[in-house]
C-alpha cells in the first residue's frame, strides 16, 4: 500500500493554516471576513476542486506516456457544487481539453486518464475519513 501525508499548522498572526508535503507549501484560509478569514489562501472547496483537476492533469500525462502519445496544451476546469448545513460537496464536474501531437487521438488519452485518476475514482467510490483528537 502507498500512502501520503501532509501536515498543517496555523500561520502566526493570522487564522490561516500553512500546509506542506515535502518541500511544497500551500496556504489555507477562509474568505476575508468569514470566521476570521483574511483571504490569504484557498478554501476547502477550492482545494477539493484543485485535487480533482490537478490529479487529472497529472493522469493525462501518465496516460499519454503509457499510450506513447505526445501532448501539447492541456486545459482543465473543475466546478464543485456545495449544498446544505453543514456545507458539503454534492457533485463535481470537470471539462477537459488536451492537444495530442502528431495527429494522435486525444480522446484516447482522456478516456485512459478517466480510468486511472486517483482522486476522481476515490471520490466516486467514497472513502472513509477518520478524525481523531491528538489531545
Amino acid at each position: 500500500m502507498v500512502s501520503t501525508i501532509v501536515e498543517l499548522r496555523n500561520v502566526e498572526g493570522t487564522q490561516a493554516a500553512m500546509g506542506w508535503a515535502g518541500a511544497h507549501t500551500i496556504i489555507v484560509d477562509r474568505p476575508e471576513g468569514r470566521a476570521g478569514g483574511m483571504g490569504l489562501g484557498f478554501n476547502g472547496a477550492q482545494l477539493l476542486a484543485f485535487a480533482i483537476g490537478g490529479c487529472f492533469c497529472n493522469d493525462l500525462r501518465y496516460a499519454a506516456a503509457e499510450l506513447g502519445i505526445g501532448l501539447g496544451k492541456i486545459a482543465v476546469s473543475v466546478s464543485v457544487a456545495l449544498e446544505g448545513s453543514p456545507l458539503i460537496a454534492t457533485s463535481a464536474a470537470m471539462t477537459v481539453s488536451c492537444e495530442a501531437l502528431d495527429g494522435a487521438d486525444h480522446q484516447k488519452v482522456i478516456d485512459r486518464a478517466k480510468e486511472i485518476c486517483t482522486v476522481a475514482n476515490s471520490l466516486r467510490q467514497g472513502i472513509p475519513v477518520a478524525i481523531w483528537s491528538a489531545g
